[in-house]
């Protein structure tokens, strides 16, 4: 299988491209490199990069060449940007959707996954969330992301791509940038106390995420690869652990690591605009669907993330 990976160069898609190739198959990313890293990708024979913009007509078209699939991960991932730079946002994470979605139809490219986000859901009160909940997006960033899955259910009920749309929680593990305004906030915690820096919680600490370890994600995104499909609505799985752990408990943990410098050094400053208070996932119809299961746990994940 030839697969194309938009945003393979960075934090969730180099973990996919390595799985790929692992696999013996033909990889192309494409990255514009404005957050993903070049030393992300290992080197291959079966590897190809383009460094290119996916919102570019030209670029895609390139990209997609020969392709029998494609995984679609590339988005600027910042809530924060989103509201401030609404579209400069807009142009990678919907344009840019739309531009990939019509030139695999065009181009015959059967298979098609796409990584939108738990961000869909907005504020919801009803915990946890299962998929047939109601959308409420609050941002831009969300706003587009849940328009990309539209457009790409489109392309799917027309029968001109088979694919599915995954809600990403709260992804986490090795290779995701600290330094990066984009960055999750298990990266960010973890730089800082092994660092011996102060760490800004925005808010009380209360709020809560559901952390979900990268190789899972990505095992349930190479499951997905592999499936035929069905006609009719696109499906839609949440990706997450279904455990809630809030940012107090999540700083009890990192204190308690090692090499961690103790105690940890921890400011409180307001939220931040379009910042959820609790997400939680029901991950059951993806088990049930591929019989996946987070096989990671936080812990071990942030073991993962300190061994290097």
């Amino acid at each position: 299988m030839r697969v194309l990976v938009t945003g393979g160069a960075g934090f969730i898609g180099s973990h996919l491209v390595r799985a790929l190739l692992d696999r013996d198959d033909e990889v192309v990313v494409l990255d514009d490199l404005s957050t993903g890293k070049r030393e992300n990708l290992p080197e291959s024979q079966r590897l190809t990069l383009i460094v290119g913009d996916v919102a570019d007509g030209d670029t895609v078209v390139r990209a997609l060449a020969g392709c029998s699939a494609f995984a679609h991960l590339a988005a600027v991932a910042s809530v924060e940007r989103s509201v401030r730079e609404p579209l400069v946002t807009h142009r990678t994470n919907l344009q840019g959707s739309i531009q990939l979605f019509e030139e695999a139809a065009r181009q015959g490219v059967r298979r098609g996954i796409y990584a939108s986000s738990a961000a869909v859901y907005g504020d919801s009160e009803t915990l946890p969330l299962a998929e047939a909940a109601e959308p409420r997006p609050l941002t831009p960033y969300a706003i587009d992301k849940l328009a990309g899955e539209y457009y790409l259910a489109h392309y799917h009920r027309g029968g001109k791509l088979n694919a599915t749309a995954f809600r990403f929680f709260n992804v986490f593990g090795p290779r995701q940038d600290p330094s990066s305004p984009y960055s999750g906030v298990i990266s960010i915690f973890l730089d800082r106390a092994g660092r011996g820096a102060p760490i800004t919680v925005f808010g009380d600490g209360e709020q809560s995420r559901d952390f979900v370890y990268v190789g899972d994600v990505v095992a349930a995104l190479m499951a997905a690869l592999e499936l035929q499909g069905e006609a009719g609505e696109m499906p839609v799985y949440n990706v997450g652990r279904g455990e809630s752990v809030t940012l107090k408990e999540l700083l009890d943990v990192v204190g308690g690591l090692p090499g961690i410098v103790s105690p940890l050094r921890v400011n409180h400053a307001p939220p931040r605009e379009g910042d959820i208070r609790h997400s939680l996932a029901n991950p059951g119809r993806l088990r049930n669907a591929l019989g996946w299961a987070p096989r990671t746990s936080l812990a071990e994940g942030l073991a993962a993330i300190l061994s290097g």
